[in-house]
């Protein structure tokens, strides 16, 4: 992943800023924040960072502002609402309408096997429908295979918020290098934890114990409040793990 510079909406991405595939076969992926006009033109929505990805033949404006909108392949964390005879009704932002989960939506569900989720519980989910005409739909199911892809209830831990920029960063293939984020790594080395990212800004942490918990979900809030250099997280691992 490279950054191309920062755009404004409305501004046009000249065309030798977007990544060339090897395959010409292979069509662009616009990620959020971007737009295409017809015929050639593409276009910010918001004000940010254009980062390119040569590999995956993708683009995308980096934002840390604005409101998460569901997107189509999106894993996101949501919260049950409430449920009636077939759906799952769920809580993806305060301010986006109710996301529905059907309740067949899981690895090997059935009438009888299906789970039996409570208000207030926690769930990993993909977006499987978005429209701005319709409620976002999600499943904890990949539907190739049938499997739970990582997908489900996540029993206990916490929930912590953090921007959507950040939040995109922790879900990258390589936090580290491609993040910038090396304090989950450092981390690691001492206190073992689950972690679950969802691109709606929500993380969940579980360390099984509270402290260790708190301190791994404080540190991810405070790095990203700070935007925090590789040298200032080792820095902040070292003060948390002294009070452990």
């Amino acid at each position: 992943m490279s950054s191309a510079g920062f755009f404004m909406p409305g501004d046009a991405i000249p065309p030798h800023l977007l990544p060339v595939p090897s395959n010409p076969a292979i069509p662009l992926k616009l990620g959020p924040g971007l737009r295409h006009i017809p015929p050639e033109t593409i276009t910010p929505t918001v004000a940010g960072e254009l980062c390119v990805d040569g590999r995956k033949n993708a683009v995308w404006v980096e934002n840390n502002g604005g409101r998460y909108i569901p997107t189509v392949g999106d894993t996101i964390l949501a919260t049950i609402h409430h449920s009636s005879p077939d759906l799952y009704h769920c809580i993806v932002t305060p301010y986006t309408p109710l996301a529905t989960l059907p309740q067949l939506a899981f690895p090997g569900a059935s009438k009888k096997t299906r789970p039996m989720l409570s208000p207030g519980s926690l769930v990993y989910a993909r977006v499987s429908l978005a429209s701005k005409h319709l409620e976002p739909e999600l499943e904890c199911v990949k539907a190739a295979t049938g499997k739970a892809d990582g997908l489900g209830e996540l029993k206990g831990g916490m929930v912590f918020d953090v921007s959507l920029g950040f939040a995109r960063r922790l879900m990258m293939p390589d936090v580290a290098g491609q993040g910038g984020v090396v304090l989950l790594e450092e981390l690691a080395e001492r206190v073992p934890f689950e972690m679950a990212v969802g691109r709606n800004g929500r993380v969940w942490v579980d360390a099984m114990e509270v402290r260790k918990t708190l301190a791994v979900g404080s540190a991810l809030v405070q790095v990203d409040a700070s935007v925090s250099g590789v040298e200032e997280q080792r820095a902040l691992v070292k003060r948390l793990l002294k009070g452990l």
